[in-house]
């Protein structure tokens, strides 16, 4: 099969490797979308994602496919269901799944045939991916396409949830990329009263209030700080980085209020700086939230798709650009280019 593989020096190529084999609790699924991360596969190519080093590897997190073949004990996957997160678990090849979705196939698990056969959490063959393969139902709003989007959808109220996030209460994000567009929207859903989102883009900044911000500014021509302070003198609950810019920490301190709280999501290439809370009030939380947990995406998953099914949520309005896979090449050089107009491929 065709798969996408970056090796140690960042050079992408497709290249051929053999189909992935599937045990008697997985199915076999032809992929027919997969998004690209920038939080995970321009991180992968560029040989800054944390603890990963062992290069050729296998790109793509974001799959969606359809399930063709299933094994003996499986019991709640089917052929022709449409499904999330299709994995290559194994090295194929020469090559490490960097979790390997942009190929023609992957693999599932049907978490409740391993529970039942004594194969549950805390064994080996055990993978807490499998509660995050979620089926996407024929009745359900969205195509293969548009399904790619619900994994960053589900991975973003995931950690909103982690956050601990209070309804009528305020945050500000910073970055209008599609993770800042989905906390943005997200933090409106759940009823906060006042969400603020920055960008350094006017088109990023029009897309902000699209989704719904409140206030919504260019940092690149106002003063950030001077802004939030005229809206709330005390400071204000919440401050997201969205970007993983770690400059943006420090500009937090000065932002938020008392028992205020930094939410970091965005993951820096730079895993370190020096932390300067000399404008920061007494007390506040700086909490990361950068792995997501699969099980609480498997729990997020029923209400992302509440809000798709009663038209509150469009997948497709966060993606800007589809390429077939022998495009994807190009797709890629698109994300390396950064245009402002650029959503999720």
């Amino acid at each position: 099969m065709k798969a996408l593989i970056v090796n140690e020096n960042g050079e992408l190529s497709i290249q051929e490797i053999k189909k992935p084999t599937y045990g008697p609790c997985q199915a076999l699924v032809k992929l027919e979308s997969c998004g690209v991360c920038n939080g995970t596969d321009t991180k992968l190519i560029h040989k800054t994602f944390k603890n990963f080093h062992d290069y050729p590897a296998i790109l793509g997190h974001e799959g969606v496919g359809r399930v063709v073949e299933t094994g003996a004990q499986v019991e709640n996957l089917h052929v022709g269901d449409l499904v999330l997160l299709p994995f290559l678990e194994e090295k194929t090849d020469g090559c490490t799944p960097g979790w390997g979705a942009f190929a023609e196939y992957a693999v599932v698990g049907d978490a409740g045939s391993y529970i039942r056969h004594g194969m549950g959490p805390g064994t080996e063959k055990w993978s807490e991916s499998y509660l995050a393969q979620s089926i996407i139902l024929p009745e359900d709003k969205t195509d293969a396409i548009g399904a790619s989007m619900i994994i960053t959808f589900r991975e973003v109220l995931s950690a909103i949830r982690r956050f601990d996030f209070q309804p009528n209460e305020n945050a500000l994000v910073l970055g209008a990329g599609p993770v800042g567009l989905c906390f943005t929207k997200f933090l409106k859903l759940l009823g906060l009263k006042t969400v603020i989102t920055t960008d350094i883009s006017d088109d990023k900044v029009a897309a902000a209030k699209e989704m719904g911000a409140d206030y919504a500014f260019n940092t690149s021509v106002c003063d950030i700080e001077a802004e939030v302070r005229n809206l709330f003198p005390d400071g204000i609950d919440y401050v997201v980085d969205a970007v993983g810019i770690n400059a943006l920490i420090n500009q937090a301190m000065g932002l938020i209020k008392y028992n205020g709280k930094i939410c970091c999501y965005g993951i820096s290439p730079k895993l370190g700086m020096e932390l300067d809370w000399n404008c920061a009030p007494y007390n506040w939380t700086l909490q990361f939230v950068q792995w997501p947990s699969k099980a609480e995406e498997g729990e997020a998953h029923a209400q992302i798709m509440s809000w798709i099914n009663q038209g509150v949520l469009n997948p497709m309005d966060f993606i800007s650009n589809v390429f077939d896979f022998e495009q994807i090449l190009d797709a890629f050089a698109l994300v390396e280019e950064r245009k402002p107009t650029t959503k999720k491929l």
